[in-house]
């Protein structure tokens, strides 16, 4: 698969303090972090960042080996179970603690049906409608330098419709459309912080979700990027399928970002279940059978998506078994040892798709590395410079 749009060729030249070219020197291009990004739920970094200690430590350390994107719950429901006081030091303390580590955090999400506020039950249409937006402002404009990104509304395909229970959103969303709804919390999202990056998200991939992207463009929603669920414990999608979703979306001409991605390594959940939330198991094991098909479709997966050049993010929405549903769907077993996948998957962010070379200058200082999109560290006899590769129209120039 071609993967030429995720490298530059880039033009570096080595000079002494009086812009003098040095000859015939090694530079160490070593990367540091991917512009790809390679995202998990990092959940399991609340308890950690709070208390500290064992397994957390074990559990933080082995995510940080290969992903540089997390995804953080902002589920209003649990975020804020008595109105005007939210939990926001535990998320911020998190959310700062990833940033140091050079992790791109998200927020999810801001608006949704499920997990919604059952406090807001009580308000009128109206009042829950301000009472979102007010959300919204608090929380762009709050974790703003920290969290720069976010599904601002999450599932609306189903929104109106949704009829397992009564809650606050779905009230709203009935009243004011699919399109009027999104497009007031996106407005407002984007005058909190004009640079963030805001997405649509869902788990319907059908022509019901084009249509209502193509419904948002035409009315002026700012969408930044459109965002597709993938939890496949029915099974793995497949190549075919993988291929013609990519397709459909990609005639936006937006960015993709797969932003809920789960593969079981266990039995996979029988094919009549239409909501996955039905399906209830006292347990839900892992297998050696099942953890080598898991490895083999998520490689085949990230090798597809990381090809198609308007996908800009992969998220597994599961780092350890049982997060979800009880589902074998995480890199790591229950007992937090790591499952092939986990290798695989490190493998081809830190080994196959990585950058860690050494190239020597010409007569005139010059060199060129081919290199993967991301942040290096530059090494020279004299030291080390931290860069960006992302480009190959502007030159570096170096001072060893």
């Amino acid at each position: 698969m071609d993967i030429k749009h995720r490298k530059v060729t880039k033009k570096i030249r080595l000079t002494d303090t009086n812009n003098l070219p040095l000859a015939g020197q090694d530079i160490g291009i070593h990367q540091k972090n991917h512009a790809f990004l390679f995202g998990c739920g990092a959940f399991d970094f609340i308890p950690y960042v709070m208390r500290g200690g064992e397994p957390w430590q074990q559990i933080t350390d082995s995510w940080l080996e290969i992903f540089n994107y997390a995804t953080l719950p902002f589920y209003w429901g649990g975020y804020e179970t008595e109105e005007g006081k939210p939990n926001k030091d535990t998320l911020m303390k998190t959310a700062q603690y990833l940033v140091s580590k050079d992790v791109r955090v998200k927020g999810h999400p801001l608006c949704w049906h499920t997990a919604c506020a059952d406090w807001l039950m009580k308000y009128d249409n109206a009042t829950i409608m301000k009472k979102q937006l007010e959300r919204i402002d608090r929380e762009v404009t709050g974790f703003k330098g920290v969290i720069d990104m976010w599904d601002v509304i999450n599932e609306v395909v189903i929104m109106p419709i949704f009829d397992k229970y009564d809650n606050a959103i779905t009230r709203i969303c009935k009243e004011k459309g699919r399109v009027g709804l999104i497009k007031e919390v996106f407005t407002r999202a984007h005058e909190n912080n004009p640079d963030a990056v805001l997405l649509l998200n869902d788990f319907n991939t059908s022509i019901n979700y084009e249509i209502l992207i193509d419904g948002c463009l035409n009315a002026g929603v700012p969408i930044s990027a459109i965002g597709i669920q993938s939890h496949q414990h029915q099974g793995y999608w497949g190549k075919e399928k993988l291929m013609e979703v990519l397709d459909r979306f990609s005639s936006f001409g937006l960015p993709i970002h797969f932003t809920e991605n789960t593969l079981i390594s266990g039995e996979i959940m029988p094919p009549h279940i239409v909501d996955l939330n039905d399906w209830q198991v006292e347990e839900w094991p892992t297998t050696v059978e099942g953890e080598e098909r898991q490895a083999k479709e998520i490689e085949e997966m990230y090798r597809i998506l990381f090809s198609h050049p308007l996908v800009e993010a992969i998220t597994t929405w599961d780092f350890k078994d049982g997060a979800w549903l009880k589902a074998p769907s995480g890199y790591l077993r229950e007992d937090n040892s790591r499952k092939p996948s986990y290798d695989m998957l490190k493998n081809l962010v830190r080994n196959e798709w990585w950058t860690d070379t050494t190239v020597k200058t010409d007569e005139n200082g010059w060199t060129e590395v081919e290199a993967f999109k991301g942040k290096y560290l530059i090494e020279t006899e004299k030291g080390q410079t931290e860069i960006n590769i992302d480009n190959d129209t502007e030159e570096v120039i170096v001072t060893g």
